[in-house]
């Protein structure tokens, strides 16, 4: 792809999600969710392949869908109320209708599934993408509407979809997979909260995009695409191996890590709130993300690779720079807990 072919992409994206998270009038919003859509396609499809093809043609299937959903739902509302203003969602067919198009939009269960395959169908850089700057105009639509929404089909899909993100990552090997079943659990939590506390559910979605990005870059440095190569990462690039480690118990919510900061503020809101049985949902099935995040931690420092390398010092040779982006995105993903007043 051209570089003047790919900036006109990533302004696309770009100018659609600030469309999106600036705009009042739901028509506005709409026009930011289909520039999203439309700019995101040909960097999933540039592969030529026909898993990519694949991959490209459910998230336009998906997308479409879910911002026609959007336009049905805010075209009710405005019959019955008169208003074109997103904040203003009150009537109760809009608000179950644009519900269930956040959680096409957002991958959340019960309507999740386009997500891990379009995610295997992508590159490392587009999954990327996909899993973070793609989330962010669908979550500012929840941010603007979370009074409005119903609280208990809100609390059901969060449950639903962090178990569906613990269970589903259990039998994968694709690295890719399992970084989208990681994204619909994430998603739970910030679904769950959102109605309750939404500068929480921001700091929330904040840590998730920090986590993502640092886990994405490392697996992109090191061209990581199985359980299996995760084997041969100490053999390239020690340091990486000790910080890839870090990053993965951060994404399961160990606490000495960023990652514990929103289960740990969402749980306690959850207890204040009398909501204690679904705390206790929350956290058990939080155990199943942790299992294969600590199954990743296991291959990646404790395994022999399946095959002998060439030298036994390969990483002396094959020096690997760290991006920008990796050497930002690592402290935080690492660090921010003693912050977290601040944050808060």
């Amino acid at each position: 792809m051209s570089p003047l072919t790919s900036s006109i992409i990533i302004s696309s994206l770009a100018t659609g999600t600030i469309i999106t998270a600036s705009s009042y009038h739901w028509l506005m919003a709409w026009i930011g969710l289909e520039i999203n859509t439309l700019a995101i396609l040909p960097m999933i499809s540039k592969k030529h392949h026909p898993r990519s093809t694949e991959a490209a043609t459910k998230y336009f299937l998906t997308q479409a869908a879910a911002s026609a959903l959007i336009l049905f739902s805010s075209t009710i509302n405005a019959q019955h109320t008169g208003t074109w203003d997103i904040t203003q969602l009150t009537t109760t067919q809009s608000n179950i209708l644009f519900t269930m198009a956040l959680a096409l939009k957002l991958g959340i269960a019960p309507a999740h599934f386009w997500l891990p395959e379009v995610l295997q169908g992508s590159t490392l850089n587009t999954a990327l993408i996909i899993s973070t700057w793609q989330k962010l105009a669908p979550a500012s639509l929840l941010f603007m509407t979370a009074n409005n929404l119903p609280n208990t089909l809100l609390l059901i899909m969060g449950i639903l979809s962090i178990l569906t993100g613990g269970w589903g990552g259990l039998n994968q090997t694709q690295l890719r997979k399992i970084m989208a079943f990681s994204s619909i659990a994430h998603f739970g939590w910030i679904l769950i909260i959102s109605y309750m506390l939404t500068h929480i559910m921001t700091l929330n979605l904040a840590i998730y995009i920090i986590l993502s990005t640092t886990m994405f870059s490392m697996l992109i440095s090191s061209n990581l695409k199985t359980i299996k190569d995760t084997m041969m990462v100490s053999t390239s690039s020690p340091t990486q191996t000790i910080l890839m480690t870090l990053t993965l118990l951060s994404l399961g919510g160990l606490p000495p890590l960023s990652g514990f900061i929103p289960k740990w503020l969402i749980l306690e809101e959850l207890t204040n709130q009398n909501l204690v049985p679904s705390a206790f949902l929350m956290a058990m099935s939080t155990l199943l993300s942790l299992f294969f995040y600590l199954r990743l931690t296991y291959t990646t420092t404790m395994t022999l690779a399946p095959n002998t390398t060439t030298t036994t010092h390969k990483w002396r040779f094959n020096q690997q720079t760290p991006t920008l982006l990796s050497s930002t995105m690592t402290p935080l993903s690492l660090l921010l807990l003693p912050i977290t007043p601040l944050l808060t």
